[in-house]
């Protein structure tokens, strides 16, 4: 029976220090009075209309993502730890985007294969030598961290094409305002609903150069997209427009949007549109999502794009096993968070070891996202698993397989009560002319009992995670 760290409990079942004060309140609460706000909580969060696809879900194409109202607690020597970790490795992943598309010299070093990159579905030869903002690539990153049953943190997965989410964190928190407010008077907790501020800030820091005023904007592929509602939300926070590919068009080596007063240059997107669909000139001829002649701008310099084209390939997780390689090799440290042990299926010995261990191994597509096209190995079947195996034969380097981690737990209100269940934690890191960071970010939380996929597109719910400050002892202001 594995052993698991409880976030909330040490292993004899004391309630550790940070959550004290909150194991204290939740004693005292009616649980008439607990149901009655899980059942408002669903009441606002389906009239304010903050739903997600989930695939296959034979209920219909939307759904609210469940929210629990038991909070992710990280103590603020923790978070600082944390947070170091993060700034390092998204420093160093940067630093390799900008490599791979200059002078490559982490492959003339040896230390990525060639053919990891450069047969890489992610990666653009069309940005090859072009020079972006600031050269930096990933603007937003969305880090998954997990912590194991020793309570080390590691570093999951690298999101840094378009990571979603981070509406989710906002809007739990005014969640937990609303429903509790006691709570935030008798704990400090970092605030976060400044993020969308960060966010224009960040944008705007990395404006084509000369840009004095940028205009910014959020492009989204539309209405059905399932993550629609935060690419709104966060237009509407920063205060810019929410774009269509069709809003936009490109006149004079400029990009401009079309308006009631007329066009008006546009300097920055902060596009939530997948690479192949942002220009049908460049990339897919049948993407009607996109602008045509968009490329050409953002090679001549003339608009920025966050994040930046052909960023995929540095999260890509065929990519994943070299990333403290790289902070050795950019930075000259030694990673501050470590990765998952990883096989590479592309080689022969990982491959055979996978092989001969599949069914207690989780295998991963290296180009997969959300949950899909994964298996865990001790949650299958038998048929599920030779049928995995057989597609891992079929392709050995779509593939890379790590140890089925005892992901940390958290209490958890489901339908018989207060259980554990498995959590991780998604912080949201912003690169421009500094890189700063979300305190705590999204707490993913897998409801099923025994499931370690967390992924809302999965079934899975979120947590509030609260960053206690320095002082926890005086209220929250």
């Amino acid at each position: 029976m594995p052993t698991f760290f409880d976030e909330m409990y040490d292993a004899d079942r004391h309630v550790r220090e940070h959550y004290r004060k909150f194991e204290a309140w939740q004693n005292g609460q009616a649980q008439e009075r607990i149901k009655a706000k899980r059942a408002e909580a669903d009441l606002i969060f389906r009239q304010v209309g903050i739903t997600f696809a989930v695939y296959g879900d034979n209920a219909g194409t939307e759904r609210l993502i469940p929210f629990d109202i038991i909070p992710h607690i990280i103590p603020a020597e923790e978070w600082s730890r944390m947070q170091q970790g993060l700034v390092q490795r998204v420093r160093a992943l940067n630093m390799f985007a900008h490599d791979i598309y200059h002078d490559q010299n982490i492959v003339k070093a040896g230390i990525v294969p060639a053919e990891q990159i450069f047969r890489n579905s992610q990666y653009r030869p069309e940005m090859q030598g072009v020079s972006v903002a600031s050269d930096i690539y990933a603007h937003i990153a969305g880090i998954d961290i997990v912590r194991t049953e020793g309570g080390e943190f590691y570093a999951l997965e690298d999101n840094l094409r378009v990571p979603s989410g981070v509406s989710y964190v906002l809007e739990n928190r005014k969640m937990m305002m609303r429903l509790f407010p006691e709570l935030f008077e008798s704990h400090r907790i970092a605030p976060v609903a400044h993020y969308p501020n960060m966010l224009l800030e960040n944008l705007r820091s990395v404006a084509p150069q000369g840009v004095e005023d940028p205009t910014v904007v959020v492009m989204t592929p539309g209405m059905y997209n399932s993550a629609f509602f935060e690419h709104a939300f966060l237009a509407q926070q920063m205060g810019v427009e929410l774009v269509e590919g069709q809003d936009l068009f490109v006149d004079n080596n400029a990009v401009y949007m079309r308006t009631t007063h007329g066009p008006k240059r546009v300097d920055v997107i902060y596009r939530r549109v997948d690479d192949d669909f942002l220009d049908p000139l460049a990339f897919r001829p049948d993407s009607t999502l996109g602008v045509p002649g968009l490329l050409s701008v953002y090679r001549a310099g003339r608009v920025s794009l966050a994040n930046a084209i052909g960023t995929g390939v540095a999260d890509d997780k065929s990519i994943y096993p070299f990333v403290p390689d790289m902070i050795r090799f950019y930075l000259s440290e030694d990673p501050l968070l470590q990765n998952v042990p990883t096989y590479q299926c592309r080689k022969k010995s990982d491959l055979e070891y996978v092989l001969a261990n599949i069914s207690s191994l989780v295998v991963k597509e290296v180009h997969g996202a959300g949950g899909y096209g994964m298996l865990v190995g001790p949650a299958s079947s038998s048929g599920e698993i030779e049928n995995f195996r057989q597609r891992v034969l079929a392709n050995p380097g779509g593939y890379i397989a790590q140890p089925t981690l005892a992901l940390s737990t958290c209490p958890t209100y489901v339908e018989s009560g207060i259980a554990p269940r498995h959590i991780d934690l998604r912080p949201f890191v912003l690169s421009g002319e500094k890189i700063s960071i979300l305190p705590g970010g999204l707490t993913r939380v897998a409801l099923k009992e025994g499931s370690l996929v967390v992924n809302s597109s999965q079934g899975g719910g979120t947590k509030d995670t609260w960053v206690l400050e320095e002082d926890d002892a005086k209220p929250y202001r």
